[in-house]
């Protein structure tokens, strides 16, 4: 049997051995959702980029540059980190240099894996069919926030342990406490986050709809895989 295994910090990422693994990587509030957004209303590509200088340069290239700090769009940049500014005719076509507080960290750290692709409640299903499928053990990096665990990342991937219980077996405990989480929050996940540090972030930066958008299930049927250090469809 396939194994899966949760990574609750990037910071944790040195005690799992990814060469040999399909890494899911994850930031529900809101990397990874609008990096899912953008290639779903047809982005060409996403470059994810730890450091936020080297995404601002990808502006002389072309490329829509786009990113946050600490919850804020980055003075400079073209967009910030709000899955709403990455629908349409917004982003069709285009190449997309993008770097925030977690997310992008995240991916960078999950580099050496076999194959990274990029998980959020929008596209759970997609994530789960293709874990399903795949060859590769799997394991799920949860962005945090700043090295520390977080409530949202946490319950993505207690979703996808449920959804797979009956074909992939736990590494460790970290997938069962995941989904035993979810399968308590699962009924409203919005009202179980709702004291959690990054929905009082987002709240005190007066953004509302994006944290009900990102818990929406299934909006989008693409699954988002790095290739070559760049995210396509």
């Amino acid at each position: 049997m396939k194994t899966i295994d949760v990574c609750l910090s990037p910071e944790l990422m040195h005690l799992y051995e990814v060469r040999n693994r399909t890494v899911v990587a994850v930031d529900i509030l809101r990397a990874t959702s609008c990096m899912v957004t953008a290639l779903a209303h047809g982005a060409e590509s996403i470059t994810p980029f730890a450091q936020m200088e080297e995404c601002l340069n990808m502006k002389t290239k072309g490329y829509l540059t786009s990113g946050e700090r600490d919850g804020k769009k980055v003075d400079g940049f073209d967009k910030g980190n709000s899955p709403f500014e990455y629908m349409g005719d917004q982003v069709r076509g285009l190449k997309i240099a993008f770097t925030t507080t977690n997310g992008t960290q995240a991916i960078e750290k999950s580099k050496g894996a076999k194959e990274v692709i990029i998980g959020s409640f929008l596209n759970l299903s997609s994530v789960v069919k293709y874990l399903l499928l795949g060859e590769n053990n799997v394991l799920i990096v949860c962005a945090g926030w700043k090295g520390r665990v977080n409530l949202e990342d946490t319950l993505f991937a207690g979703a996808v342990v449920e959804k797979l219980k009956d074909y992939l077996g736990p590494d460790c405990d970290a997938p069962l406490a995941a989904r035993h989480l979810y399968n308590l929050a699962k009924d409203n996940m919005a009202g179980f986050l709702n004291d959690s540090s990054h929905v009082k972030r987002l709240n005190r930066l007066n953004i509302y709809r994006d944290f009900e958008f990102c818990l929406s299930v299934d909006q989008y049927k693409i699954l988002p895989r790095l290739e070559n250090g760049v995210l396509v469809a």
